[in-house]
């Protein structure tokens, strides 16, 4: 199990050790939770206590995609740290009175051509997940708008939460995704890009 501090409980087994590889995860947030203090210092804490890089996606839209790069070691603690500042911030929403603890809900952000290998033959590897973990995970049967990407809801408090992402970061890896993926870009829709066409014509949407 993990401490609150995202320290301990992270890549403990062998299996985890030979999943010591670079590892990218997306995942999709409301911008004030990683980016709502003012000097940035909840970001800059995480990067500094995980090792990982971590960039937030630019943009007036509420969500924004947060990127984790990383050694899987160093990605599952960002991970971990952010599920707990999630609990955290659950907890002081309640007048600072806490009624037990809240279930954290995580959204990651997956290549379709990755989701059946995650869902496995009849629902079997998802249902393997849910039953080790405790952790409710839901896979989004529609695309993300102008993606090739699906949304993958995972809830729990955050100790099942790490053991959840920890099984689906090993599903994706054994099963890369298949041809090209058009990466979701939140507030980025058909409307808006053909709107906008003459001002980004000839440069690079960034994220």
């Amino acid at each position: 199990m993990a401490s609150p501090d995202g320290a301990s409980g992270v890549g403990g087994s062998p299996e985890e050790t030979e999943l010591s590889i670079t590892l990218t995860l997306r995942m999709l947030m409301h911008g004030k939770v990683m980016a709502g203090d003012s000097k940035g210092e909840t970001v800059k804490r995480i990067r500094e206590q995980s090792s990982a890089r971590i960039t937030i996606s630019e943009g007036s839209c509420p969500e924004r995609i947060t990127t984790i790069t990383g050694s899987t070691d160093a990605v599952f603690r960002a991970v971990s740290m952010i599920a707990f500042k999630l609990e955290e911030d659950l907890g002081a929403g309640a007048d600072g009175v806490s009624a037990g603890r809240a279930p954290v809900t995580l959204r990651l952000v997956i290549p379709a051509s990755q989701c059946g290998s995650l869902i496995g033959k009849a629902g079997a590897k998802i249902r393997e997940i849910r039953e080790s973990t405790g952790a409710q995970v839901q896979v989004a049967g529609d695309l993300l708008p102008n993606s090739t990407e699906r949304a993958v809801t995972v809830s729990g408090v955050p100790d099942t939460i790490i053991q959840c992402v920890r099984q689906i970061c090993a599903v994706i890896l054994e099963s890369p995704p298949k041809g090209a993926t058009i990466p979701y870009h939140p507030g980025l829709s058909l409307g808006t890009i053909l709107l906008s066409a003459n001002q980004v014509r000839g440069h690079s949407i960034s994220e």
